[in-house]
Order: structure tokens, then C-alpha cells, then sequence
């Protein structure tokens, strides 16, 4: 290689990782940031349920948006709405599984975080039509880890704010260490995953072998980068971590950052 071809490659690679660095901590030069609707500091999956009590029931919701633990606007998980009745321990009379219309009625200020569990083309249209009708689109987040799922939503509902799918986290990972990530536009506006971490502390030490704990360690390594946090929040995304699981897997709490 020439020295003129040298210096020019040298030249541009140096500036690529300048403008890189740049943006990656001012993105707000290239990207518009993200109005958001609303701001969580504590979400409750399905609830909230934890010990005996059953998830996705009124009265779990009704703990999760009063006790001190939670925000003012508590975000809360709906994995799917079951019709039939269930048994359960719990406490308060109505241990029915609601309509996802009854948990919009009863709680007309909670921003809701929707998962949908199925890939149903009715379902995603019902979800809508349901969010439009309550006028929700500022307090509604829907998606799951199923890219074609996401899309789907989004097609159907751009108004919602979407959730990053498995497949998008690992990109933004990918374009987050290769550089690349200052320069490309971002449709999702919720950015939710699990500390890896943890995961440690939900079996007994003897149970998870070395290359477990290897692919956990690094999981870890790979995921908890505070410039990549610091990025996505700088451009109006909401980053929030699942950092504590209950019994039965019912009681999940993330915290955004």
C-alpha cells in the first residue's frame, strides 16, 4: 500500500471513529429526540402478583398503583386476557382474569405495557381498536420479542409506541460496538431487557455449570454498557432493566434508568 493510500485510509478511519464518538455522546446533533409521552420508574409484571397471589387480577393491579414501592405512573405488564374464571389466593373479591377493556376502564391514567403473546393478525387489530377507543395511544406500549410480531404492531398501529424486539436489541448491539450506531434511525421508543446478572441469583450456585456462567458473564459484559444507555436515553428512549424475579416467575419488576 502506497503512503498516499495509507494516509487516506488512516484519515478516514480516524474520522469515522471522531464522528462515531461524537454523536454517540451528542446525538441529538443528527437525530431528533424522542418526545415521550410518559416516563416509568417502576414496572410490575402481569401485576405485580407475588407470594400466593395470582397475576393479572384487579386487585393485584390496584397493590401495584398504590403501595409506596411504585411511581406515580406505574407501567404494567398484560401478557394476555383470559375469559374463563380461575382459582386463586389473593386478596380483594374479584379474582376474575379482566377484559383488557376493564383494566383500561379501571385504570384510565396507568400507562399500560402490552405483550402480545400470540402472532394473530385479530388480536393485534382488537388490541388497537381497543387502545383508539380509550384514546391510549400516549399511554400504551405494545410489542414482543418477535420482530415479525413488533411489525406487525407497528403496521397496524403506528400512534403506539413500540417495544425492541430480540432481533433489534442484538442489531443495536451489533451497530452500538462496530460504531455504526450514532448514524441510524430508531423506530422503537422502549428499550427493555433483563440484568444477566440476575440470573445468578434465581438458581443455586451448584446448579449452573462453568460455560453457563460464562455465556451469563458475558451477556452482562455485552448488555450493561452505560454509553449505550446513555445513547439511547439521550435520544428519548426509555431504557428500563429487569433487575428482580419472584416466586413462580409471577412477580417481575424492571426500573428504567
Amino acid at each position: 500500500m502506497s503512503p498516499t493510500a495509507a494516509f487516506c485510509l488512516l484519515s478516514t478511519l480516524g474520522g469515522y471513529l471522531v464522528t462515531s464518538f461524537l454523536l454517540l455522546k451528542y446525538p441529538t446533533l443528527l437525530h431528533q429526540r424522542k418526545k415521550q409521552r410518559f416516563l416509568c420508574k417502576h414496572i410490575s409484571h402481569r401485576g405485580g402478583a407475588w407470594g400466593p397471589r395470582t397475576p393479572n387480577l384487579v386487585p393485584v393491579f390496584q397493590n401495584t398503583t398504590i403501595t409506596p414501592f411504585s411511581t406515580s405512573m406505574a407501567g404494567t405488564w398484560i401478557s394476555k386476557r383470559l375469559k374463563h374464571d380461575v382459582a386463586c389466593q389473593c386478596e380483594g373479591k374479584d379474582n376474575r382474569i379482566p377484559l383488557l377493556k376493564e383494566v383500561f376502564e379501571a385504570f384510565p391514567n396507568i400507562p399500560i405495557n402490552i405483550d402480545i403473546k400470540v402472532n394473530n393478525n385479530v388480536l393485534i387489530q382488537k388490541v388497537s381498536e381497543l387502545v383508539k377507543q380509550y384514546k391510549r395511544e400516549h399511554l400504551t406500549v405494545w410489542g414482543n420479542a418477535s420482530y415479525e410480531i413488533v411489525e406487525k404492531c407497528y403496521k397496524e398501529n403506528s400512534a403506539i409506541p413500540i417495544l425492541f424486539s430480540l432481533q433489534r436489541v442484538l442489531l443495536i448491539l451489533g451497530l452500538f460496538f462496530t460504531g455504526l450506531l450514532p448514524f441510524v434511525p430508531i423506530r422503537e421508543q422502549f428499550f427493555e431487557i433483563p440484568m444477566p446478572s440476575i440470573i445468578l441469583k434465581l438458581k443455586e450456585p451448584h446448579t449452573i455449570s462453568k460455560g453457563q456462567k460464562f455465556l451469563i458473564w458475558l451477556s452482562d459484559i455485552l448488555l450493561m454498557r452505560k454509553a449505550l444507555f446513555d445513547h439511547l436515553t439521550a435520544r428519548g428512549i426509555q431504557v428500563s432493566l429487569f433487575v428482580l424475579f419472584g416466586c413462580l416467575g409471577f412477580f417481575e419488576v424492571g426500573l428504567s434508568l
